[in-house]
């Protein structure tokens, strides 16, 4: 049925298709040139799992500090609680731009087997969505850093008291 919808109208787009698609060695190369990135869509997976692990243990400190400090607050709580607030900012921001770097990475595999499929040339486009996607990730992994810095400083703060430490 989708093979007679696309012989339907003005060409045999079904036709074309299978025609380009029936060299097993053009979708190997097309394979094995999208698995660097699906890899990388897989490492990139794995560090969002640890990014989103921090950020619920973070969230619920927050939670159980504000309903321990409900009635009062001493100085030590409101400076772990600013502290805490911030690293939820820098994590969450770290795993929007995670996840929009998978994003782009999906886009990058599609558009690598698209580029098989189409008679202009899209490596421009592919060569774009791969570099706005080492931005995301750069981008986040800059921002987890950044939040594993700040945790580090509180810890060192907590042992030291806060007038002592940082």
């Amino acid at each position: 049925m989708l093979f007679d919808l696309l012989t339907v109208g003005g060409g045999n787009i079904a036709a074309d298709l299978l025609e380009q698609t029936s060299s097993t060695t053009r979708v190997q190369e097309i394979v094995r040139l999208s698995l660097a990135p699906a890899f990388l869509l897989a490492g990139i997976g794995a560090v969002m799992n640890v990014m989103m692990a921090r950020l619920i243990w973070i969230a619920n400190r927050i939670e159980r500090l504000e309903v321990r400090m409900e009635d009062e607050q001493t100085a030590r709580e409101r400076i772990e609680l600013a502290r805490l607030r911030r690293r939820r900012r820098y994590a969450q921001r770290a795993i929007m731009l995670s996840t929009g770097a998978a994003l782009t990475i999906c886009v990058v595999i599609a558009l690598l087997f698209v580029s098989a499929f189409v008679e202009p040339q899209i490596g421009s486009m592919v060569a774009f969505a791969w570099i706005a996607a080492m931005i995301f990730l750069i981008s986040g992994l800059v921002l987890f850093a950044a939040e594993t810095v700040i945790a580090a400083q509180g810890q060192k703060a907590t042992q030291h008291g806060p007038d002592e430490g940082s």
